[in-house]
């Protein structure tokens, strides 16, 4: 049950906010109060947001494609330009389609694909332990499966050929780049969901490389990038037995490019 706070306690939370430099004060002055049983947990709220906590972690829930994803301490949050993503999974997922989300942090993806395809298959993997854990409470309560590794190494032999939407969120950070994001990101979130090697495509290249023999005939991957990256990263795409094209939202700044095997 969350708290009805008084108009000095709500100037006074905003304020607070305000002075970390948060820039939507009063809309997670609103989340916060929403979210905290009493004034103490609040105050301990505010307390971990003005310290730089991305609002996601001090809730413990970022809100994704319509859905309420729990995201813990640790874990990358899931980006708004990523619905954009997830969209076109959705779209080109049909009912009952075998779905799998690499690189899957949080489970967002996978989630949405269990919620907005009717019989979807989905399995997702991570790399991170504390992804791993998060993205189980996300993803197996709607019927998927969650399994800790690297990339494609953890995922059951018998999907290999079978999949018909394969989203792989990569990491397309360059490295010398990590240092400019913002705090919220660089300090709280694992940086081997941040860090994709020396121009931001290792990642992407090492999915390319493999992501055929896993894809049915005519089967999709889909990869998010930067506007900056995109023609690099339709290269990476190419060669591999696979078809790339861009889609773009200038709405969200986002840059996906979906991959079909031949």
């Amino acid at each position: 049950m969350s708290i009805d706070p008084s108009f000095s306690l709500r100037s006074t939370t905003v304020s607070r906010l305000r002075a970390a430099g948060c820039v939507f004060a009063e809309d997670e002055a609103e989340l916060l109060f929403s979210t905290a049983h009493s004034a103490d947990e609040l105050d301990t709220m505010v307390e971990r947001r003005a310290a730089g906590l991305p609002i996601e972690h001090v809730v413990g829930w970022a809100a994704f494609s319509g859905l309420r994803i729990s995201v813990d301490p640790g874990v990358f949050v899931p980006r708004r330009r990523t619905e954009f993503l997830v969209e076109h999974a959705v779209g080109l997922a049909g009912p009952g389609a075998l779905c799998v989300d690499l690189c899957c942090g949080s489970g967002a993806a996978g989630a949405v694909l269990l919620s907005a395809v009717e019989g979807a298959e989905v399995y997702a993997s991570d790399i991170e332990t504390a992804a791993v854990r998060c993205a189980r409470r996300n993803v197996e309560p709607r019927g998927g499966k969650v399994f800790e590794g690297d990339l494609f190494a953890p995922l059951p032999r018998a999907l290999r050929g079978r999949v018909e939407v394969l989203v792989a969120n990569v990491p397309y950070v360059p490295t010398d780049e990590v240092g400019l994001l913002p705090p919220e990101a660089r300090e709280h979130e694992p940086l081997v969901a941040l860090d994709g090697g020396s121009d931001g495509l290792d990642v992407l290249r090492r999915v390319a490389a493999e992501a055929a023999d896993w894809l049915a005939p005519g089967g999709h991957l889909l990869v998010e990038t930067s506007e900056r990256q995109a023609g690099h990263a339709v290269e990476a795409l190419s060669g591999h037995g696979l078809t790339p094209r861009l889609v773009t939202s200038d709405e969200l700044y986002a840059t996906v490019v979906v991959a079909t095997r031949h």
